[in-house]
């Protein structure tokens, strides 16, 4: 039983190093991340993320999706999206003020880029939320 512990703990550890080696150290990691969404409404660029953690734009790259698993722009548009489905879910903004905010280029977009993550438009997608919250304060 204790042989079958020791090997089970290895085996966690091995996998940890090996998802680890290769990636952004822990500190690099935070700081890009938190520049990422301080920034979530602006244009940002994967050599201006690299720059921040003196890394170059290919080297970043990869330490990034070995790191989170998915490359710096499919995590931005992941952050970009789940603070959109925020504002739609609390404000009343428009969803062309939310794209905007969130940065994108322009509704159209975002639309685009939504349906594309959840598989509804982010007009439905309001309405379904609105229509649940409303059932759940009945």
């Amino acid at each position: 039983m204790a042989h079958l512990q020791q090997k089970t703990a290895h085996a966690t550890v091995t996998e940890t190093q090996k998802k680890s080696a290769g990636g952004l150290s822990p500190w690099r990691e935070r700081l890009v991340k938190q520049l990422i969404l301080e920034r979530l409404g602006e244009s940002l660029e994967v050599t201006e993320l690299a720059q921040a953690c003196a890394l170059s734009r290919s080297h970043f790259s990869r330490a990034f999706k070995c790191s989170t698993g998915l490359s710096p722009q499919d995590w931005i548009r992941q952050q970009r999206i789940a603070r959109a489905k925020l504002l739609i879910q609390h404000t009343d903004l428009s969803l062309t003020q939310i794209s905007l905010e969130c940065g994108f280029c322009d509704q159209a977009h975002f639309c685009h880029m939504f349906t594309r993550s959840e598989g509804i438009n982010p007009f439905a997608w309001r309405c379904r939320t609105v229509r649940s919250l409303h059932q759940t304060t009945l």
